[in-house]
């Protein structure tokens, strides 16, 4: 990937974690959201999401040209993927390989590739804080060849980033930012100014730095720009992340 002078990329793409519905339940506006995106996290089971979903959210991806990544979880459907648990590293590892091969059918019923893995909620967190839990996503993620994405400075790059399929780093547009890097992770998204939230990813994309939720201003890297489905506001606000972006923007369908 080409850069700037500072080290960041030209090319950037805007990903959403997608196809969280379940039986007659709905999450996010998948139709709506997924013409503004280049790159779909899409469920795979253990948190959201059923096989009907899977299926529908890949169909819909081809019919756009996005490119699919999974999006494993823990084994949490009732919090959402968003309670810690502990498993051991063979059985984590398993986990990943189960949601994953569940996808990549349906991947191959519309001629697609896997394109990356996204970890989801408190496996992602995780993950971001400890080898051994990152260490079990990456073993996963050799088996289909392809990169992890998840934060700069922090176990996600040390551990992922030294894996021969590579590391993508992604700037979150809706969610804020503690002084040491972290993200402000709340049960349910809140809505985001839009203006805002497109300015902040295209300064990350840039200029490399976020702002604070005191004000401070910290390194960041974006490969990428992550819009949640479950935000409230988050058809509009991809639409503006994308008219921000658009230079930096792969065209539709490009490797």
């Amino acid at each position: 990937m080409a850069g700037h002078s500072r080290g960041y990329p030209v090319m950037v793409d805007i990903n959403c974690d997608m196809g969280e519905a379940f039986s007659i339940y709905r999450c996010g506006d998948d139709e709506g959201l997924m013409p503004l995106i280049t790159l779909a996290n899409v469920a795979c089971g253990f948190h959201a999401s059923d096989p009907s979903v899977m299926r529908s959210t890949v169909a819909l991806a081809k019919r756009h040209g996005v490119k699919v990544g999974a999006h494993p979880s823990l084994p949490d459907r009732e919090g959402f993927g968003r309670r810690e648990m502990k498993m051991d590293r063979a059985e984590l590892t398993a986990a990943v390989l189960y949601q994953v091969g569940a996808l990549v059918a349906f991947l191959r019923e519309q001629d697609m590739e896997l394109n990356h893995i996204k970890a989801h909620g408190s496996l992602y967190g995780m993950a971001a804080r400890d080898e051994e839990v990152a260490g079990a996503v990456a073993d996963a993620a050799e088996v289909f060849g392809v990169p992890l994405m998840g934060m700069a400075g922090t176990v996600h790059e040390k551990v992922w980033g030294a894996r021969p399929a590579g590391f993508i780093s992604e700037y979150y547009a809706d969610l804020d930012y503690r002084p040491d890097g972290s993200l402000v992770i709340t049960r349910v998204h809140q809505a985001f100014d839009p203006a805002a939230s497109a300015a902040g990813a295209l300064r990350a994309v840039t200029d490399g730095v976020a702002t604070a939720t005191d004000g401070s201003e910290i390194p960041v890297r974006a490969d990428c720009v992550c819009v949640h489905s479950d935000t409230p506001n988050a058809v509009e606000l991809a639409g503006a992340v994308r008219e921000a972006l658009g230079p930096y923007l792969p065209a539709r369908g490009a490797a």
